[in-house]
């Protein structure tokens, strides 16, 4: 791809096998153009009930905080009505997903190769998924072996209105698991497809993705649509009512991989100034600075997330 243009959206046509290329050439285009700003971290592991929890630390606090600011030239619209992908940047694009969707870069990534997946036409990010946005989770992760994440509202860390998914590759670190915690899936105890993890204390549902996405996409989409709706309903989200507004009756983290499923209902957006989303309940937290980590280590990362969900 020449240095100095990028490809025009309406010129790709996306199999699942070119995404993940495509992803990274257009990373390497957006570096050398400036329009991604990849916010510097460093890392260290806080262990607790098992789990190796993947802990990140902002060594860029101006970089961070302009990801949460419009651009300038869109300062006479308030932070709420701006809306980063209407249009999108178009040095972020890296592919049409389906007749719906669209992959783009995260502009302020901190996890490299952080795609969004998101909505060509408006839709609130509280509305409920529906079939199209779980056939374009698909055909990403037919390409990605990754961790899709949706956080649903502002209590569960969502920071823009229009509705789209995110995508991590795996594994989130080099070494050991490939999501911090994977090694509590196996204690999980089902009734029928609702399972339970008993070590965690706080509200969630999980449940297996026997599929095979990469083949069937649609039909994919569409056990997946119904097995949402169950663990929405598992958690006490969803009823007749919440159906008919299209909105889920509260706030909550959906996570994703190939295999399985996990909904956590939220209560709060952050503890004591530690904001969390849905990577922290992969295990994966993000501090700003010593004083948050120190915070998060004598609380400890489970409680933490505990306030921030729903107890049992």
């Amino acid at each position: 791809m020449p240095e100095e243009t990028t490809i025009a959206p309406e010129t790709l046509q996306l199999e699942p096998s070119n995404l993940w290329t495509r992803a990274i050439e257009q990373t390497e285009y957006a570096y050398r153009c400036g329009a991604l700003q990849s916010i510097p971290t460093e890392y260290e592991f806080v262990f607790a009930w098992g789990i190796r929890f993947l802990v990140r630390i902002i060594s860029n606090l101006a970089r961070k905080d302009a990801a949460a600011k419009p651009p300038h030239k869109q300062s006479a619209t308030s932070n709420s009505e701006f809306n980063p992908f209407l249009p999108y940047e178009e040095d972020l694009f890296v592919a049409d997903i389906s007749d719906t969707h669209l992959c783009l870069l995260n502009k302020f990534n901190v996890v490299e190769h952080h795609l969004l997946i998101v909505t060509r036409a408006f839709e609130e990010q509280e509305d409920l998924l529906n079939l199209q946005d779980f056939e374009a989770m698909w055909i990403a992760l037919a390409a990605i072996d990754g961790l899709v994440f949706y956080n649903s509202g502002k209590a569960a860390g969502a920071s823009q209105r229009h509705k789209h998914l995110q995508l991590v590759p795996l594994p989130l670190i080099p070494d050991g698991e490939r999501i911090p915690i994977e090694p509590l899936l196996a204690t999980t105890s089902f009734q029928g497809a609702v399972g339970r993890i008993p070590s965690l204390p706080f509200v969630h549902a999980l449940a297996k993705l026997d599929l095979d996405g990469a083949n069937s996409p649609q039909k994919a989409a569409a056990v997946t649509l119904q097995c949402y709706r169950t663990l929405l309903q598992a958690v006490g989200l969803l009823d007749d009512k919440q159906s008919i507004s299209n909105q889920a009756a509260g706030a909550y983290n959906l996570l994703a991989t190939r295999q399985w499923m996990l909904i956590v209902p939220r209560s709060q957006e952050s503890f004591e100034s530690i904001s969390v989303n849905s990577l922290g309940f992969a295990g994966a937290l993000l501090v700003r600075n010593q004083e948050q980590m120190k915070i998060l280590k004598n609380c400890g990362p489970l409680s933490i997330l505990t306030q921030v969900a729903q107890p049992w």
